[in-house]
């Protein structure tokens, strides 16, 4: 049973993550998310429900449009394996508890803020207000008035501090060391982990994202690398290793 719980909530993954891509790659533009319909970029036809099955349609039609045959980028069934791929873990994670539902809600956010900021250095106010305001929700409903009031203010103090490094990293570089979204996005972080996880959540993204900003600055002409999808590994990474920061200390003390 819990197999095919588990293969269940991956293809809901999978489902949901082609919808995150869309979601990443229109909102900054300020595009219609559901108009014009999903089409193939080099001829403009109109997908059908068989061209838009999750990784499968890829397999199947051999990485090309089934209308005018031309390559379909890896990157898709790439993102959607991985979105499935995080679904599953979550759920592994939590189980079938009310914390997978915060859990769902949270990575689901950071995975059209990594499409968003990647592709056009942009986290959309609009993702972060709506995600954060259904993580409070579900904190409000789940764990009571109380645990929200202290999530609000370990996201208040994740905000501070990040203005802070911010205010810091400008004045060392004499230029803006990190875009406003950033900021923003550490709130929703100390809400749903906390302040100290949060600001673990930094440290982890950095050291993940430093070899892959170095492979990026090699072939960007304007050295400007965003800082959001590394901040969202680092919470995802965070959230999954599912520990609160008392017995990550002990953990190290030992």
């Amino acid at each position: 049973m819990n197999c095919f719980i588990g293969l269940f909530i991956f293809v809901i993954g999978t489902v949901l993550g082609s919808f995150y891509n869309v979601v990443g790659w229109r909102l900054p533009r300020e595009e219609s998310i559901v108009s014009p319909p999903s089409h193939c970029p080099n001829c403009n036809h109109k997908l059908k429900i068989l061209d838009l099955i999750p990784i499968l349609s890829y397999v199947f039609q051999k990485g090309k449009c089934r209308y005018c045959h031309q390559k379909i980028a890896w990157y898709y069934p790439i993102f959607e394996f991985l979105c499935g791929l995080v679904f599953l873990l979550c759920y592994l994670v939590f189980g079938l508890s009310p914390e997978l539902l915060k859990s769902l809600t949270f990575v689901s956010m950071l995975i059209i803020i990594m499409v968003s900021d990647f592709n056009y250095m942009i986290i959309p106010d609009e993702i972060l207000l709506i995600f954060g305001s259904l993580i409070a929700l579900e904190m409000g409903l789940i764990d009571g008035y109380k645990e929200l009031l202290m999530g609000l203010l370990n996201g208040s103090l994740a905000f501070l501090s990040m203005y802070l490094l911010k205010k810091i990293g400008d004045f060392i570089f004499k230029k803006e060391s990190m875009g406003g979204g950033d900021i923003k996005l550490m709130f929703v972080f100390g809400l749903m982990l906390g302040f100290p996880l949060a600001m673990i959540s930094i440290f982890i993204g950095s050291f993940v994202g430093l070899p892959l900003s170095l492979l990026l600055l090699t072939k960007k002409n304007d050295h400007v690398v965003p800082f959001g999808p590394y901040l969202s590994i680092g919470a995802i990474i965070v959230l999954l290793m599912n520990i609160d920061f008392n017995t990550l200390i002990n953990l190290l003390n030992h």
